[in-house]
């Protein structure tokens, strides 16, 4: 098993913490090999973001993502790059309150900003949603893997807040599926 993900939007809204996040998961508490990039604008906050984690149940022996197959898209100028080129087996999990463009592959509407400002007061928690819906959406590490590197990566005193953002972002791709 070898699976490639892209995350991509703006600086700010923790597209490389949820790929640091999703490695250490994975390789940490999941067994896996991992390999993760990153690549952003000189703009840093506001200008483009963009990261990538390859899971593979054997040692990986080249480090770029060539072939994604789950993508994580929190802005229309993300999904322009990175995204509209998705082949059609792909899952993409787009935040519709900044992508407006949809893909011809499996696409998840997360509105994982949205629900972070209404439901955890604080748009912060955005990136940490889209995590759980890539996790509902594709299975790829276990709930367990995923909440321990959540927990081990976020400042102490929002450890609660950030177990509700897994679980809103899971909740929000099931609703998607029935």
């Amino acid at each position: 098993m070898r699976n490639e993900i892209r995350f991509s939007g703006l600086g700010g809204q923790g597209i490389i913490t949820a790929a640091v996040i999703l490695g250490r998961a994975a390789a940490l508490y999941g067994g896996k090999y991992v390999v993760q990039t990153q690549s952003y604008g000189p703009e840093a906050r506001g200008g483009a973001s963009a990261s990538a984690v390859i899971i593979s149940d054997e040692p990986i022996h080249y480090p770029k993502v060539t072939d994604p197959h789950i993508y994580a898209i929190m802005s229309e100028e993300a999904y322009r790059k990175y995204g509209s080129s998705a082949p059609k087996d792909a899952v993409m999990l787009i935040d519709p309150g900044y992508v407006t463009s949809r893909p011809d592959c499996l696409c998840y509407e997360v509105p994982a900003t949205s629900e972070a400002k209404a439901r955890l007061g604080k748009p912060v928690f955005a990136n940490v949603v889209m995590l759980g819906g890539i996790l509902e959406a594709t299975g790829i590490i276990s709930y367990e893997a995923l909440e321990h590197a959540v927990l081990d990566s976020v400042p102490k005193g929002t450890e609660e807040n950030n177990k509700k953002a897994l679980s809103i972002g899971m909740e929000l791709v099931r609703e998607q599926r029935t």
